[in-house]
């Protein structure tokens, strides 16, 4: 995790102190459930959380315990003994490290996705807001980068908000699945522990009990949850990358904000650059990149090995918080965007009215000319726009073969800026409700 990059509710799910703090709920619930089972003392069970339930662990003497017994379970153990005392020998009972390890994990993830569903809930607000104010602001679509035909840019903030509000009911379904407690004991076959103790320590986790563990959580859960993330910062990148494209100079139909004082080249004072969008394209590649690892952690040998710890230790926070960053800034961006409707139907209006070469395709097909010469005959006048800055309704009310299909007035309506935002509320209210 990069500070540079990250934000303390989101750093605080996996600071060490967090974890261990994790550890020891699960440790001391499954002592709560033995001690119900009559497995171990119930007044053991109330020493445990009343010496060890509020304590700072000393993450210091883990580390120093752990340089020793090169196993962190067992160095966490170790400590939590020199808390508690005699009554520490009940804790673990039937328990191996992958219980603590993967139900604390699953706890994290979900406790990070949590955050990520508020910074999504805040986008979308954003977004919204935006959309509504440009509902109406006439602005040109584009493909392959070169004028299409008319939209509004609202409609091209709706169409992100859509793309988010189904990212967001992705991570539902993400945190959903990976929400499991796996509390089963040596290869799974709760041998040494009893399945109730697992159902006790997932209700009080707020998990539900992973079917079967086979000591380990099976990570085709995770393999998914990393990669709705993949995704997400893949919809994030999309949006910056509409606004980088916006922002160049020769297009200039909006900008992010710029604030007083800010310095955006150390050699030129006059640049303006779009830092924030391209900020967030280097940091959804980074998000993405999370996903292949967990997908490749899926094919563990056995019930069991550990060839996913070290991935998970890097991928679990650094891409969570990484994300959580990137919503932020995404959020920010949006609620600050400089927008140039001026700019936008100058624009518009560059290639004089060649925008409006589809309607006037179309109609000359409806009115008894083949298609094949329609286009033949549109794109001849509008090649003349291209090549010699003609303008394309002058061209065509000059062309005796339109002309004999089409009257002046029939000509002059196809270009009716109008008739390409008629949709737009329809749109608008599949989008918003």
């Amino acid at each position: 995790m990069i500070p540079r990059y990250s934000r303390p509710q989101m750093t605080e799910i996996w600071s060490p102190q967090s974890k261990f703090r994790i550890w020891f709920e699960i440790e001391a619930h499954a002592c709560d459930a033995l001690a119900e089972l009559g497995v171990i003392p119930k007044e053991a069970a109330k020493t445990i959380w009343d010496k060890a339930g509020t304590v700072e662990f000393d993450v210091a003497k883990i580390d120093e315990i752990e340089a020793v017994t090169k196993h962190d379970v067992i160095a966490f153990l170790t400590h939590l003994a020199e808390i508690i005392g005699p009554d520490a020998r009940f804790v673990h009972q039937g328990m191996t490290s992958s219980d603590v390890l993967d139900t604390c994990f699953n706890v994290q993830l979900v406790k990070a996705s949590d955050l990520l569903l508020e910074d999504l809930d805040a986008l979308l607000a954003a977004l919204k807001t935006r959309a509504m104010e440009h509902k109406d602001t006439i602005t040109i679509g584009r493909s392959h980068g070169i004028h299409a035909e008319p939209t509004t840019f609202g409609l091209k903030l709706a169409q992100a908000y859509a793309e988010f509000e189904r990212s967001r009911a992705r991570l539902v379904l993400a945190r959903e699945e990976i929400a499991t407690c796996a509390i089963s004991g040596a290869v799974g076959t709760f041998a040494n522990i009893d399945p109730q103790v697992e159902a006790h320590v997932a209700k009080a986790m707020g998990l539900s009990v992973e079917p079967v563990s086979t000591q380990v959580v099976p990570r085709d859960r995770h393999a998914m949850f990393f990669s709705v993330l993949g995704v997400i910062a893949s919809s994030i990148e999309r949006l910056a990358t509409e606004v980088r494209h916006l922002q160049r100079t020769e297009v200039l139909e909006a900008e992010e904000f710029f604030s007083p004082g800010q310095k955006g080249s150390s050699a030129m004072p006059h640049k303006r650059n779009p830092i924030l969008s391209e900020n967030l394209t280097g940091l959804a590649r980074m998000v993405r990149s999370y996903a292949l690892p967990a997908m490749e952690n899926v094919a563990l040998w056995h019930e069991r090995d550990i060839s996913h710890s070290s991935v998970e230790r890097m991928i679990g926070p650094d891409a969570t918080v990484t994300l959580d960053f990137a919503l932020m800034r995404l959020t920010g961006m949006i609620e600050k965007l400089l927008v140039y409707p001026e700019r936008m139907e100058s624009n518009l209006h560059k290639f004089r009215g060649l925008v409006h070469s589809q309607r006037v395709l179309l109609a000359l097909t409806q009115a008894g000319v083949s298609r094949e010469d329609s286009y033949r005959l549109v794109q001849r006048n509008a090649m003349k726009v291209w090549e010699e800055d003609k303008d394309f309704l002058e061209e065509l009310l000059q062309d005796k073969e339109v002309t004999a299909a089409l009257s002046e007035k029939e000509i002059r309506e196809k270009f009716d800026l109008s008739y390409h935002t008629k949709h737009v509320d329809a749109i608008f209210k599949r989008v918003f409700g």
